[in-house]
């Protein structure tokens, strides 16, 4: 009788008890503006005539009503954390370089390479067969 026939056979995880543990809730993202960011957001939205003063760098409770409007009235959504097309159309997009961004500059450029002609000893279809018209 072989060895493996006297044996019982168990699943692979039968016998072992896995421990559980409780998952601590965390809380992931920004929590907060940073000052410098609400500056910037501010000077765009003065500048926009949605709110009135100096920057202060607070997100505080003016500057959070001016951003609802603005995203208001371009038809976004009004929660307190701004919408990224509100910051992009108040020229804070992601390619700015120092988050101001005016019309002028464009968002993004593409650059085609140049077409690079076959050399002659290209091995080709052309090259090995000679096409006349």
């Amino acid at each position: 009788m072989p060895a493996s026939a006297s044996r019982t056979h168990r699943a692979p995880t039968a016998g072992h008890a896995k421990a559980r543990r409780a998952k601590k809730h965390e809380i992931k993202g920004q929590r907060q503006i940073d000052p410098a960011r609400a500056t910037q957001i501010q000077q765009a939205l003065i500048k926009q005539n949605y709110l009135t003063g100096e920057p202060t760098g607070e997100w505080d409770a003016q500057t959070q009503a001016a951003m609802q409007k603005f995203q208001a009235d371009n038809g976004w959504q009004t929660k307190l954390t701004p919408d990224s097309r509100a910051l992009i159309k108040l020229g804070l997009g992601p390619s700015s370089p120092s988050g101001l961004q005016t019309a002028s500059q464009p968002a993004m450029t593409i650059e085609t390479p140049a077409p690079v002609a076959p050399s002659a000893d290209a091995n080709t279809l052309a090259a090995a067969h000679s096409i006349s018209n």
